[in-house]
């Protein structure tokens, strides 16, 4: 079994802060990419940011400037510092890691369970 558990999500005021963390946990043999999208009511899920065990990472094009996704190899996590953020980063937010469970196994996509992010004043 493998879980990805996020955390740091919340209510802030626009021009605010909020890192989220994502840990996975579980059988894992190696993680390739890990990543964050986001779903906001009525809207498809988006990626925003994703990096590789490199640490090579792209965002889309409305978090750029605003937001530095980054992980911790050694702990299987990943983080999203997201700054100045807007009334439209609302939305719950997903982890994503694209891993290998075992020598033998095919890689595989698995997701975390959402937190939900709230910018208003």
């Amino acid at each position: 079994q493998v879980q990805l558990v996020e955390s740091g999500g919340g209510l802030v005021q626009p021009g605010g802060s909020l890192r989220l963390s994502c840990a996975a946990s579980g059988s894992i043999f190696s993680i390739n990419t890990m990543g964050w999208y986001r779903q906001a009511p009525g809207k498809q899920r988006e990626l925003v940011a994703v990096i590789t065990s490199a640490g090579s990472a792209n965002y889309t094009d409305s978090v750029k400037g605003r937001v530095t996704i980054s992980r911790d190899n050694a702990k299987n996590t990943v983080y999203l510092q997201m700054n100045s953020l807007k009334p439209e980063d609302t939305a719950v937010y997903y982890c994503n890691a694209n891993l290998i469970r075992g020598r033998y196994y095919a890689p595989r996509n698995y997701w975390g369970q959402g937190t939900q992010v709230t910018v208003s004043s």
